[in-house]
């Protein structure tokens, strides 16, 4: 990285927040940000990143599952550090250092959020959680902000996140 460290990270938050923002689709939105931060896209990340479209909005808009934004994360940070298919025997123990490193992203959103469910994200930021299957309760989320302002600082946060995250491992 030769971007100075307070600059990437105050990019990485805006490129995560104008993704949603214009886009939606947060778990995709959160890793094409970081792809574009971390200056890793290609043909590999754009595959992840096209099997990161069923996770937004708490996995498939149901909103009982993993936030967008953290699922993004994590499988940037899979992709960087996590095991390789040709290496499952994973004598290294790589895959313990991955989730040593989404657990300390997974402290973030618990400290900022209480949760990283989408539901209890959604409970913290709106006041109730919202289903986004039914098309009322879409205008109603709508209209409270989520794709201008909440969702997308959400997005953006995850990213900022990430990149210190990796930052601190001394991955980046």
């Amino acid at each position: 990285m030769k971007k100075e460290y307070s600059k990437l990270i105050k990019e990485a938050y805006e490129i995560g927040f104008s993704y949603e923002k214009a886009y939606k689709g947060c778990a995709q939105c959160t890793f094409a940000a970081l792809q574009e931060i971390l200056d890793l896209t290609n043909a590999q990340t754009d595959a992840v990143c096209k099997a990161a479209t069923g996770l937004s909005g708490g996995m498939g808009t149901e909103g009982d599952g993993c936030c967008g934004a953290y699922s993004g994360s994590i499988l940037m940070i899979g992709y960087i550090i996590g095991r390789e298919r040709s290496n499952l025997e994973d004598i290294e123990g790589i895959r313990y250092t991955t989730n040593k490193i989404v657990r300390d992203l997974h402290s973030r959103f618990i400290q900022e959020y209480g949760t990283v469910i989408c539901h209890g994200i959604q409970r913290k930021l709106f006041g109730r959680p919202y289903y986004l299957l039914d098309e009322n309760e879409q205008i109603k989320f709508d209209e409270a902000g989520a794709h201008t302002e909440k969702c997308p600082h959400i997005v953006g946060k995850g990213v900022e996140w990430t990149v210190q995250t990796l930052h601190e491992w001394k991955l980046l």
